[in-house]
């Protein structure tokens, strides 16, 4: 892994702070809020970029962002620059990407999987991190997310890792499931599987890092408590679902522990980023700090 320089780039305005998020339902519907002047920021302007997951890692990983989605996994590489905010998890409970084939799903997927190629949406995503955790065996090819469906219905790999709204619309294209990585995960750690969060650069210094999680915070509380335009906003970012299913997956990823981790969340992400040093996935984390509102 590639180590990010020294000194991250300074706030490009004393008012402005960006922040980075995926295109997608989920993040659109938590943000909208904070994006819409919905909420009272006390002059913090946000300005916000839009980018698919594993870009925004690796923009983490040079320290470009003050604000930023990142994957669990790619966390690992950033706690020395960036805190997680307690506040806008992607965390499934007994449901997360999914691994699906053309072929109907055998006795044991996980020994099927060995030397078989999976396309995957980055090696720095939290999908990417359970399947070495769940079949080291496996071969992988990276594959834009959006494309992954695709390029496992023309053959061009065995099975497919979907995150995002192809967790849902697999089956449209004729796919089957084999296994989903966070009932995998539940029933391996009786936890919900943390796959994303936000993260803030520690030297904002701790004022300011709390003020932003405040901000985080009422945004997601204000459209939980204003779904119907939450949703109408997020709606556009949905990439062909319709009402019905965009509503399901805002739900399946803004949720209690998307307001807050809470206990279980954060020992959730502990025991996922434990696992994966130990699996020698990833190195030892020495400070898993959570910044929160009230912090």
């Amino acid at each position: 892994m590639t180590t990010p320089p020294a000194s991250p780039p300074p706030i490009p305005h004393p008012g402005i702070i960006r922040v980075a998020h995926s295109p997608d339902a989920d993040d659109a519907f938590m943000f909208w809020a904070m994006a819409a002047g919905k909420i009272d920021t006390q002059g913090r302007r946000y300005v916000h970029e839009l980018s698919d997951i594993e870009s925004l890692n690796r923009r983490a990983l040079a320290g470009e962002l003050e604000v930023t989605a990142v994957s669990l996994h790619a966390y690992a590489y950033l706690a020395d620059r960036y805190a997680l905010l307690a506040h806008g998890a992607s965390i499934g409970d007994r449901y997360g990407p999914r691994i699906v084939s053309r072929e109907r799903a055998p006795g044991d997927p996980r020994a099927a999987l060995r030397n078989r190629l999976v396309a995957v949406p980055g090696e720095l995503t939290t999908a990417f991190l359970t399947l070495r955790l769940y079949q080291p065996d496996a071969r992988h090819v990276v594959v834009p997310f959006d494309r992954i469906e695709d390029f496992v219905a023309a053959g061009h790999a065995d099975a497919g890792l979907l995150i995002h709204e192809g967790q849902l619309t697999y089956a449209d294209r004729g796919l089957h499931l084999w296994v989903d990585m966070g009932e995998w995960w539940h029933e391996e750690t009786n936890l919900p599987l943390p796959l994303g969060g936000n993260v803030v650069r520690r030297d904002l210094g701790d004022e300011l890092m709390r003020a932003v999680a405040r901000d985080l915070k009422a945004s997601i509380e204000y459209g939980l408590a204003h779904r119907s335009e939450a949703l109408q906003h997020a709606q556009a970012y949905s990439r062909g679902l319709d009402v019905a299913r965009t509503d399901r997956f805002v739900g399946m990823y803004v949720n209690a522990y998307t307001v807050d981790y809470g206990p279980v969340g954060k020992r959730a992400v502990r025991e996922l980023l434990n696992r994966a040093h130990r699996a020698k996935i990833i190195p030892a984390l020495q400070d898993l700090a959570f910044v929160s509102s009230d912090s």
